[in-house]
C-alpha cells in the first residue's frame, strides 16, 4: 500500500492509499478515515460504496462525514466503483456500464471477467489489507453506500450476516434485475442466466429468506431516478412481508445528488454508531 495524500481533520486522519489489486488486477484507490483514538485502540469500521460514475473521491469531498466519525469513533471506507487502466475494458460513452460502474459483483462473462471482480475486492482484498494497515476491529463493520452502491451495501450485506452488523443505503437500486440499470449491467457481466442475477439483487435476497435484523434507508422524493431505477416500494413490502424491521424513510424535496446524502449523513453514522458499539 502506497499512501498518496494524508491531512488534518477533525482530530484525525483523511488519507488517501493506492496498492495493487489482486482481484481488479489493476491499480486501485480508495480513502480512508482515521478519527482521534487512543494509542493500542481497535475502532469499528464503515464502508460506504460510491454509485454510478463516482470514485473514492466524490465522498471524500462531499460526504461530510468526518465531524460524526470523529464523534463516534468510526473508521470510514471508501473504495472505488470499478477497476480503472488502459486494460481495462470499458464501454464508450455508457456512463451506466463499465470504468465506474463496476455493480460491486464480480463478472463470469468476457470481456469483463477478468477484471470487474468488485465484490471479492471490497469484501475480501481490500477489507484484508484495511484490516492490516489501520487500526480496524473487524468484528466491528458495518456497511452503507448510495445509489448502485446502496444496491452493493444491500446485497453485499445481506450475504453475509455475520459480518456486517449494520446496513443502511442512500437511494439504492433495490430492485436491479427488474430495472433499465441493473438489467444492462448483469445481462453483459454475468449473463443471460437470470438466476445468477438474484445474488446481487436486494428484494430477491429478502424474497429467499435474508433476514437482516435491521435497515435504515434514505431516499428523496424529488430523486429523478426513483420511478424507473430504483424501486424503493418494492423494498419496503418485501420489508414489511417478511417482518423485516426497515426504517425507509421518504426525506421529502430531496434529490439523488450529494446534497441530499451529506444532510443524512451524520445521522446514518450515529445510527450505525449504535450497532457497532453495543
Amino acid at each position: 500500500m502506497e499512501t498518496v495524500s494524508e491531512a488534518r481533520s477533525h482530530g484525525g486522519v483523511q488519507g488517501v492509499y493506492r496498492h495493487a489489486s489482486e482481484a481488479t488486477g489493476t491499480e486501485m484507490r480508495f480513502s480512508v478515515f482515521v478519527p482521534p483514538h487512543e494509542d493500542g485502540a481497535k475502532l469499528p469500521v464503515l464502508w460506504y460504496l460510491s454509485g454510478l460514475t463516482c470514485t473514492h473521491e466524490n465522498v471524500t469531498d462531499k460526504g461530510e462525514y468526518r465531524a460524526a466519525c470523529a464523534k463516534h469513533g468510526i473508521i470510514f471506507v471508501a473504495p472505488d466503483t470499478s477497476p480503472r487502466g488502459d486494460d481495462v475494458p470499458d464501454a464508450e460513452d455508457e456512463y451506466d456500464f463499465g470504468t465506474g460502474a463496476g455493480f460491486y459483483l464480480d463478472a463470469t462473462e468476457e470481456p469483463w471477467a477478468e477484471h470487474y471482480n468488485m465484490r471479492d475486492y471490497v469484501t475480501s482484498e481490500l477489507c484484508e489489507l484495511v484490516g492490516e494497515e489501520f487500526p480496524v476491529d473487524l468484528d466491528r463493520q458495518g456497511i452503507t453506500g448510495h445509489s448502485m452502491g446502496g444496491h452493493g451495501a444491500l446485497t453485499i450485506g445481506l450475504r453475509n450476516p455475520g459480518r456486517y452488523r449494520s446496513i443502511s443505503a442512500f437511494a439504492p437500486i433495490c430492485a436491479p434485475s427488474r430495472v433499465p440499470w441493473g438489467q444492462k449491467a448483469f445481462s453483459r457481466y454475468l449473463g443471460e442466466d437470470r438466476a445468477a442475477w438474484e445474488e446481487y439483487d436486494a428484494v430477491a435476497l429478502i424474497e429467499s429468506g435474508a433476514r437482516p435484523a435491521q435497515l435504515l434507508i434514505d431516499q428523496g422524493t424529488a430523486d429523478q431516478f426513483l420511478e424507473e431505477q430504483l424501486s424503493t416500494a418494492l423494498l419496503r413490502d418485501v420489508c414489511e412481508d417478511a417482518g423485516i424491521n426497515a426504517a425507509i424513510r421518504m426525506q421529502e424535496g430531496y434529490d439523488h445528488s450529494y446534497h441530499f446524502i451529506s444532510t443524512f449523513m451524520a445521522d446514518h453514522i450515529g445510527w450505525h454508531a449504535k450497532r457497532l458499539k453495543g
